[in-house]
């Protein structure tokens, strides 16, 4: 019996432009996946509600994964959940079984106001308009309100020295929480993508016995999720190079720029196991 594959994907900066936010690029790849009934979880930073956007331009009814590992949506009906159901909490919300692994938002800004007070220039998504996130983000007013919807997860930015940027590390850590880094800083709970990814592979290994993960990525809080797979690929950000903080033994370099580079890596990928 053939193993099924399973791909977790990033989405800014790798199947989604990073300056135009399309997947165009991707066009072979995502067909071919469609073909081969290849489910394709999106693994992101963005929000539930930019996810499900995204999701229905890329006509894509797999679970996925929001916030940095925060959140775990499925679909009813999409996995059998009962015997997973027994080992840690499911909620229903909306049309999903959801998993929630991250710390909840109304924390995370009590955490940010603790930095501020500490002395340091933080300044998060929480803090922003619309207007503001659309500038610092380069999102349509549409899109930015959507990012603004957080859940588990702060994006923050940071002004100050980098000594200064070590003493905030180490003051989040200080306050029993944690950050990790893609466009933006991020600021979250005990959760991370490759603890999310590791419930995904737990609940399909359940259902096809005899399974093979890919994830693709192309930024620091992406490296907790190719950790977990077995084919872990990384793409080129758009000044052309690979984020030096990402080393794995096995890690495939794309021969190319976030989706361009998503579209050569997965093709090859499928077409070599298949």
């Amino acid at each position: 019996m053939k193993k099924q594959l399973i791909i977790f994907t990033d989405l800014d900066g790798t199947l989604l432009d990073a300056s135009t936010y399309s997947f165009e690029q991707a066009a072979e790849a995502l067909a071919l996946v469609s073909e081969c009934h290849i489910p394709l979880i999106i693994c992101s930073s963005k929000t539930r509600t930019e996810i499900e956007h995204y999701r229905v331009m890329l006509k894509n009814n797999h679970p996925f994964i929001s916030e940095n590992g925060g959140g775990i949506f499925i679909p009813k009906g999409n996995i059998n959940l009962k015997e997973y159901a027994d080992k840690t909490h499911v909620e229903e919300i909306d049309d999903y079984h959801a998993i929630l692994l991250g710390a909840s938002y109304k924390e995370l800004r009590r955490v940010i106001e603790a930095l501020r007070i500490k002395g340091f220039n933080v300044k998060g998504f929480g803090d922003m308009t619309v207007d503001e996130v659309s500038q610092v983000t380069g999102l349509s007013l549409e899109e930015a309100a959507m990012a603004r919807q957080r859940e588990f997860d702060e994006p923050f930015l940071f002004q100050g020295a980098e000594d200064g940027l070590k003493a905030l590390f180490k003051s989040i850590h200080e306050l029993k929480f944690n950050f990790t880094q893609g466009t933006f800083f991020h600021l979250l709970g005990d959760s991370d993508k490759g603890k999310a990814v590791s419930v995904l592979i737990d609940l399909y290994t359940e259902q096809f016995k005899d399974i093979y993960t890919i994830a693709i990525g192309d930024s620091p809080n992406d490296l907790p999720m190719l950790r977990n797979v077995d084919i872990p690929v990384i793409v080129k950000k758009k000044n052309g190079t690979y984020d030096q903080a990402i080393t794995l033994p096995n890690l495939i370099r794309a021969d190319g720029v976030g989706p361009e580079g998503w579209n050569k890596a997965i093709t090859q990928i499928i077409k070599n196991i298949l």
